[in-house]
């Protein structure tokens, strides 16, 4: 498992009993984890904002204070604040696969055409830009999610940065790029579990995630850099994802596949989050 660890504003201060409690820039923030399966061992700070699940789906937050504020990571600054689906709008454990993208721009020394799908408010995108690529592509489906990213960029401090946000479907998009014969040279997605695009078009994981990345392979530069996919959806394991890039992805390179997770105060323990799978040139 790889730990993203170099948060200075960030960290996991226990996790138990289905539950997660976080310091988010000195507010702390108690809310759901389905992989927080183990009793909670420890103490249980004072809470600033507590997501209640609901038995009949969903949630509502029970705010002690406003949590409106901004965490930095290393030179980039992103925006904090609770949404209506018990996420902060931002996933730190994503820092390690920014520090990979960042890396692997930067030692490139040529442009760098990057193209984010499912692109949230912009973690990823953000660390593209600040890394020198010379154009990040944003698409996500929901507009409330571009606009949000549209405010990290100027948060960043990047708005000098050529940076397309784009609000569609991932997959239409994606086709048409194809048949404009628009290439990229790194290509990020982080597919939900399920989800609507624009126009009510039904995303579910273990469907849709062949054709997307065979539809992406389509639009690959001749000399591509990485080719990474993100995911939270439960039962699907890192390997499976990682065998969909190597059916599909036939550049010379190879694939890296694993779980991501974040480190906690109080027991020492690590919380899962997530994988990823990437295949990256040689």
């Amino acid at each position: 498992m790889k730990i993203s660890n170099d948060w200075k504003q960030f960290e996991v201060l226990n996790a138990g009993n289905g539950e997660k409690i976080e310091n988010w820039n000195g507010f702390i923030v108690r809310r759901p984890d389905p992989q927080a399966i183990w009793p909670l061992k420890g103490s249980v700070p004072k809470i600033d904002a507590f997501y209640h699940r609901s038995n009949k789906g969903g949630g509502y937050w029970e705010l002690k204070k406003n949590i409106d504020t901004t965490i930095k990571y290393k030179d980039l600054t992103f925006k904090i604040s609770p949404t209506n689906f018990k996420h902060m709008g931002l996933f730190p454990e994503q820092a390690y696969n920014w520090d990979f993208m960042m890396d692997k721009i930067q030692k490139s020394n040529r442009p760098i055409k990057v193209l984010n799908l499912f692109a949230y408010t912009g973690g990823a995108t953000m660390a593209c830009a600040q890394a020198g690529a010379e154009e990040v592509v944003h698409v996500d489906a929901s507009k409330g999610m571009v606009t949000w990213a549209k405010e990290n960029m100027k948060l960043c401090g990047l708005e000098d940065k050529k940076i397309r946000f784009i609000v569609d479907d991932c997959l239409k998009f994606v086709k048409r790029e194809q048949r404009r014969g628009h290439f990229y040279d790194a290509i990020i997605m982080d597919p939900p579990s399920y989800g609507r695009g624009s126009k009510g078009e039904v995303w579910k994981f273990e469907d849709s995630i062949n054709e997307l990345v065979k539809a992406c392979t389509h639009i690959l530069s001749d000399d591509p850099l990485f080719f990474q996919i993100n995911s939270y959806t439960t039962g699907i394991s890192a390997t499976a994802v990682s065998n969909i890039l190597k059916y599909h992805i036939k550049n010379d390179g190879y694939v890296e596949a694993d779980e991501i997770g974040l480190a906690i105060k109080e027991s020492g323990f690590v919380l899962p989050c997530g994988i990823y799978a990437r295949w990256e040139k040689k």
